[in-house]
């Protein structure tokens, strides 16, 4: 989704601007990982600092400078 790179760089005030902002960056971004009322997908893990934002304010998490945002998708098998 990031034109092969590990690692982007970019600002917004909460979880939710910055996948706004990828998305403009990265059309399609947001559709991977936001569902159609707006709320993260349930397959798709997102830490702020390694704290998980389903536990903190979700897509209203705020971020700030220096801040590492991690997406994960859920890995299931058997």
């Amino acid at each position: 989704m990031t034109n092969g790179q590990d690692k982007v760089e970019t600002e917004a005030a909460n979880l939710g601007d910055l996948i706004d902002t990828l998305d403009a960056t990265y059309p399609g971004f947001k559709g991977r990982l936001v569902d159609e009322k707006g709320e993260l997908r349930y397959f798709v893990n997102v830490y702020v600092n390694g704290e998980d934002v389903r536990f903190l304010k979700g897509m209203n998490t705020a971020t700030n400078a220096g801040d590492e945002v991690s997406i994960v998708p859920a890995v299931a098998g058997g």
